[in-house]
């Protein structure tokens, strides 16, 4: 038994190890583009949220517009993140989307937060983008260094 259970870990280690950033890519390729495309056909349940900051922040740009740039935004990220040689670019623009995605927390708490250190759905949507960094830190650690073609690790 002990020798099966060794076999099947070795296996799935195996497995993990192969494809772990191919896995990761796809991972955040989903999240990003379907999220996006929720956007594009006015079914994301964000869009509320998304509509206070854009008052709150650019209230000179058109919900309209803006929803549909942010949705082609997230697709292009999701895409990029499939493309192996776009990490530093792709990492801009997740930064960039991060920081505007997390600001809620801060300029929304009345959406954001039911009280100290308890956030609504809403935040708890926002928090878990420390994953996406989190597993995007994971992708870029593994790309190489510019100039010298060593792979980092």
């Amino acid at each position: 038994m002990k020798r099966q259970i060794q076999s099947f870990d070795y296996t799935v280690l195996g497995f993990l190890k192969k494809y772990n950033i191919l896995l990761a890519r796809l991972a955040l390729f989903v999240v990003y583009f379907w999220f996006g495309v929720l956007k594009l056909l006015d079914l994301s349940p964000a869009q509320p949220l998304v509509q206070s900051l854009l008052e709150k922040t650019l209230p000179f740009i058109s919900f309209q517009n803006f929803i549909i740039l942010f949705a082609l935004f997230e697709m292009l990220i999701g895409v990029l993140f499939l493309v192996s040689g776009a990490e530093r670019l792709v990492m801009a623009l997740l930064a960039l989307h991060l920081v505007t995605t997390c600001l809620p927390l801060i300029l929304l708490p009345q959406i954001t937060w039911a009280g100290f250190l308890a956030p609504t759905l809403e935040g708890q949507y926002i928090i878990k983008n420390i994953l996406i960094i989190a597993l995007a830190f994971v992708i870029v650690s593994r790309i190489e260094f510019l100039g010298d073609g060593k792979l980092s690790k």
